[in-house]
């Protein structure tokens, strides 16, 4: 298949470029051309911004793909740039289980309704990271319902590769005996790996679905988890303070996210203690 990726040269976009690449697809990166990649030969490149729609009408015209991935946009301006600009049989859009109310166990796709909401159209400084992606996601469902699109919704990536370093915080703050500021130590939290998130979205390009589909690792882990495991493995004492660094994950509440449509697509997710405690010691190493 012949293949845009919009990002796609660093965290899990690596991963998905590379499993794209592994499945024989004829993939083309774009970007605005600043940050480098390791693929070589094996891609094609463009260079527009995601955010200057004449700038991406100028790059595409007159190029057709049978699927975009779009790991760049983020709003409702967003959406509708890729819309108008590119030519393609299916788009799938990076959106984010933070669309949801993360306050319950299962979360379900139809939990949040696309077609409900007001849309505006917006930039990505215009509202909180999780409304830009409501509205991103209105966007899809409002004003380009007749098209095939896919919005793939994930919660917290973490990996070796997680440039946010947000897991890695409590890691490092733990083993540095540095004061955290943390509110909500027993929230059970939901992640999923880098890599597999994406292995999940290359897995979509082939599939005859439409519409959201959740992405998560199986379970969940507290920060409390964490940290008892940090001191268990280190024998260092975290130290939570009022006064400490506000932690990345503060205001998360407990929550879990239902992933039995991918499964129903024919995907398996890990189980997080597959993972999680064998990232964590990789992050003790690097501290």
């Amino acid at each position: 298949m012949k293949i845009l990726v919009i990002g796609g040269t660093r965290f899990f976009g690596v991963h998905m470029v590379s499993e794209l690449l592994a499945n024989g697809h004829d993939i083309t990166i774009a970007t605005r051309g600043l940050t480098p990649d390791d693929f070589g030969d094996r891609v094609k490149r463009i260079v527009f911004d995601h955010t200057d729609f004449e700038s991406m009408k100028k790059a595409l015209d007159g190029l057709h793909y049978d699927v975009v991935i779009d790991k760049v946009a983020y709003c409702s301006n967003d959406i509708k740039y890729s819309m108008e600009a590119v030519s393609c049989d299916k788009y799938i859009y990076m959106s984010s289980t933070a669309i949801y109310e993360l306050d319950h166990k299962d979360v379900r796709e139809d939990e949040f309704d696309g077609l409900a909401g007001g849309l505006v159209w917006c930039n990505r400084p215009d509202y909180s990271y999780s409304e830009v992606k409501r509205q991103a996601e209105y966007a899809l469902w409002q004003k380009y319902g007749d098209r095939k699109w896919i919005a793939v919704r994930y919660p917290y990536v973490v990996g070796e590769d997680d440039y946010t370093k947000r897991l890695f915080f409590y890691v490092e703050n733990a083993i540095k005996g540095n004061p955290m500021n943390i509110d909500n130590m027993d929230s059970q939290i939901s992640f999923i790996k880098s890599d597999e998130a994406g292995r999940f979205m290359a897995y979509l390009v082939d599939k005859d679905f439409v519409g959201p589909v959740n992405g998560c690792s199986y379970g969940t882990v507290s920060i409390r988890e964490i940290l008892e495991y940090i001191e268990k493995k280190t024998g260092k004492q975290a130290i939570i303070s009022d006064t400490g660094e506000a932690a990345p994950y503060n205001g998360t509440l407990s929550h879990s996210v239902n992933v039995d449509k991918a499964a129903e697509l024919g995907y398996e997710f890990s189980d997080i203690k597959e993972w999680m405690y064998e990232l964590i010691d990789k992050y003790i190493e690097l501290v």
